[in-house]
């Protein structure tokens, strides 16, 4: 299995083409050394919760998952196709020892990917991880298999979605009456939970991409794909367009002009709103360093201090925990109301942009201009993977940063990151002026490329 070479887990569980990378069988093992480790201080028979997005491999690794998870003795409970983050909900509310996702979130059909939660509904540290694989690599040494009535069960519950749309309803006090919505369900998780909210709140919806047959999720539609949705939000003069992926953990939103607003501009207009009824925890929202410069900019002028962490959502939250922030996210639509829920939420993201719209009577054009898109170039130098973190250690490369960064002087920024998957170095420049920043990324990342080789 060529799996086993590198790190099994990556930045959001087990990835990778289902049946081919990501087998039933290694399903299976990730049951058996999951439900062990997660569940190897109780005394009692631990619980673990499943839940899946629409793609048609979800049964195939749910059950496999399952099946080991009862091999090792412990119980299931199978809740269907529901969102991400209703598994972290559900997980903290019925106090399951921990919760599984069978999602590959936005990619394409052919892969799948497992996602553990543990029993606060929070996404696993690393420790937790390697334990895990480290069970499976040893060829689970030590465990025990029960036999008899030591064997677990499998539940399946239908009602668990009713359960998150209740809870997301709860949560942000809003009524859509008189509103016409547009969603995109990505033909993903969301088609049922999204759809049934708004309606039940009193929104006039307009459904597209809600019909998965678990071969379409993600198929030209969702937050990856926003032209049809930017389209029919103004052919039908809606209000708002919302966009979510096949998870469902992220949204990015359309205006009633049909312009994206992303997740940088959703978390600024939330945010201040936030701030002004006095919710926004320490003044504060946690984002990456790959947010917009006018993000940054945005909480300068409107007294919100803006955390900074690296690139992918579980440091966010790590963050968000440390310093007792409720509001992190980052610019692709993934965005943590940590009082409500313990990872990316779109429904609740959908709410609480809605709500804004509602409780200030302006349209979502007007909202977003609470800060101002800089233009990015991004442009990346191909460069050895072993030296691709060491860039800075040239003497030239440094230079040619810093003089970048005081010709921009708070005008512009540069941003060198090496990418976590690829042989790259990833040069991204934010100012004014698109033509000059292109240039400039062009040419560092050039310099980059000839000097690293």
């Amino acid at each position: 299995m060529g799996i086993e070479m590198s790190r099994l887990f990556g930045t959001d569980g087990v990835r990778g083409v289902a049946n081919e990378e990501l087998t039933p069988q290694l399903a299976m093992q990730l049951g058996q050394a999951g439900a062990y480790v997660l569940t190897k201080e109780n005394a009692h028979k631990p619980t673990i919760m499943v839940g899946c997005d629409t793609r048609i491999s979800g049964d195939m690794l749910a059950n496999a998952l399952m099946a080991g998870a009862c091999s090792v003795g412990a119980n299931a409970v199978y809740v269907g196709v529901v969102p991400t983050p209703a598994v972290a909900y559900l997980t903290r509310k019925y106090k399951v020892d921990a919760g599984v996702v069978i999602s590959a979130s936005h990619n394409t059909v052919e892969f799948n990917g497992i996602k553990f939660f543990d029993g606060n509904g929070y996404k696993l540290p690393d420790s937790l991880e390697d334990e895990i694989e480290t069970l499976i690599n040893s060829d689970m040494q030590g465990v025990k298999f029960p036999i008899g009535t030591g064997v677990g069960k499998i539940k399946y519950r239908t009602d668990a979605r009713e359960e998150y749309i209740n809870h997301a309803m709860k949560a942000v006090n809003v009524d859509l009456r008189g509103m016409k919505i547009v969603l995109d369900c990505a033909e993903g998780a969301s088609y049922y939970t999204s759809v049934e909210t708004m309606k039940e709140l009193g929104a006039e919806v307009v459904a597209i991409h809600n019909n998965p047959d678990g071969t379409n999720i993600n198929a030209n539609c969702g937050s990856t794909h926003m032209e049809e949705l930017q389209a029919r939000v103004v052919y039908e003069k809606a209000q708002v367009g919302l966009a979510f992926d096949g998870d469902a953990d992220r949204l990015l939103a359309v205006d009633e002009l049909g312009n994206i607003v992303d997740g940088d501009q959703i978390m600024a207009l939330v945010g201040n709103h936030m701030k002004q009824q006095g919710k926004l925890k320490q003044d504060t929202i946690v984002a990456t360093v790959m947010s917009n410069l006018g993000f940054f900019i945005m909480g300068e002028q409107n007294g919100i201090h803006i955390e900074q962490t690296k690139v992918g959502d579980r440091y966010v939250l790590e963050r968000m925990k440390e310093i007792g922030a409720s509001l992190g996210g980052e610019q692709s639509g993934h965005v943590i109301f940590l009082d409500e829920n313990t990872t990316g939420d779109g429904l609740l993201s959908a709410l609480h942009l809605l709500q804004v719209i509602v409780e200030t009577g302006k349209p979502l054009s007007e909202l977003k201009k609470i800060m101002e898109v800089m233009p990015q170039a991004l442009v990346n130098a191909k460069v050895p993977n072993h030296k691709k973190e060491k860039y800075m250690d040239y003497p030239e490369i440094a230079e040619a940063i810093d003089e970048l960064n005081r010709k921009f002087a708070g005008e512009g920024r540069v941003l060198i990151r090496p990418s976590g998957t690829e042989p790259l170095v990833r040069v991204m420049i934010e100012g004014k002026d698109q033509n000059m920043i292109e240039a400039e990324a062009k040419k560092l990342a050039e310099l980059i490329q000839n000097i690293m080789l």
